[in-house]
């Protein structure tokens, strides 16, 4: 990873998108020391106008007109996944740092083409993975050393969001790579890498835009681990979202709030203690400055992820294998 400028004072960061997660960046961002959100832009200028003004900042029709009018050390893109592309390219060619919320793409030709691109410029990158930045998440970490996951039991049972572009093959990718691509990537993290397997999908006719609106995918791990990935939006609300752990004599649900840990002593819940996205937006901040190393999904790990659910997805789109790059 390239170490950011240490000669920088107050970091002037721009925000393309806001959405509601534009939004708790900014607060996260503005509520930090030396730290000065200077424009967002997004094409509903009204919704620019109300962000830029929580965060005094100057509102822009487009990611153009933010990049021509601003003199920035970082930005931020917080765009539906089909919106990615020429605004990173835009942002490499001027050797803006990058954070990049998931996912990086709809597809995966555009992530990497990024990802060659950003290599190839030794630019600074941070993507939005931000349940690697859980105290519990590290928690379960030091848990599973002693006793390596057999078993990964993940689900994301949830209504579909609604955003005109999230139901829209085409501009999400669908749930798997717009939503529960979070389970994937920090089943990674715990487990370890994906070789192969399934994945099964189907889509009702009541269901929501045309994605599929059900899908399971049964994985293995280079550690000899099985994993079982299911996602549905059919719901009225949140049902199920978290990832479950089985290793010899101990169990673990995570979500993005809680640690339940069942082992030999009995069951006991550990609440995060932190706000993850604070956490890696600080952690971005620091090494942008040049005080810190702490990106924990630089593009690079963030396309293995990316790779990973784009093929369980296409997999799941024909009912067949999975199969990685």
């Amino acid at each position: 990873m390239v170490r950011g400028n240490p000669r920088l004072v107050t970091i002037r960061i721009g925000l393309v998108g806001a959405g509601f997660i534009g939004g708790r960046h900014v607060d996260s961002l503005t509520a930090q020391p030396d730290v000065s959100v200077v424009g967002i832009a997004d094409p509903q200028a009204d919704r620019a106008g109300r962000l830029a003004d929580r965060a005094g900042a100057t509102p822009y029709d487009g990611w153009e007109q933010l990049l021509d009018g601003e003199q920035l050390d970082a930005l931020y893109v917080c765009v539906p996944p089909n919106g990615h592309g020429s605004l990173e390219d835009a942002a490499i060619d001027r050797g803006i740092p990058l954070f990049v919320e998931k996912p990086l793409a709809a597809d995966l030709a555009t992530a990497e083409r990024l990802a060659a691109r950003i290599q190839d410029a030794g630019l600074l990158t941070s993507v939005g993975y931000h349940w690697r930045y859980l105290d519990t998440v590290e928690q379960a970490s030091d848990l599973l050393t002693g006793s390596p996951a057999r078993m990964v039991l993940a689900a994301w049972l949830d209504k579909a969001p609604g955003a005109p572009w999230w139901a829209r093959q085409d501009q999400s990718g669908g749930q798997t790579v717009e939503q529960a691509t979070h389970l994937f990537d920090i089943a990674r993290v715990l487990v370890g890498e994906v070789v192969g397997g399934s994945a099964v999908g189907s889509r009702s006719p009541d269901g929501p835009g045309d994605i599929l609106d059900v899908c399971t995918a049964a994985l293995r791990f280079d550690s000899g681990a099985v994993g079982s990935f299911s996602n549905s939006c059919l719901l009225p609300r949140g049902l199920r979202i978290g990832v479950e752990l089985i290793a010899p004599g101990l169990g673990l649900w995570l979500t993005e709030h809680e640690l339940v840990v069942t082992d030999r002593d009995g069951e006991r819940t550990v609440p995060r203690q932190v706000d993850p996205i604070v956490v890696e937006d600080r952690a971005f901040v620091a090494a942008v400055r040049g005080e810190g190393d702490d990106v924990r999904a630089p593009y690079a790990e963030a396309l293995r992820t990316h790779r990973l659910v784009t093929a369980v997805a296409a997999a799941a789109a024909d009912s067949g294998a999975v199969r990685l790059p």
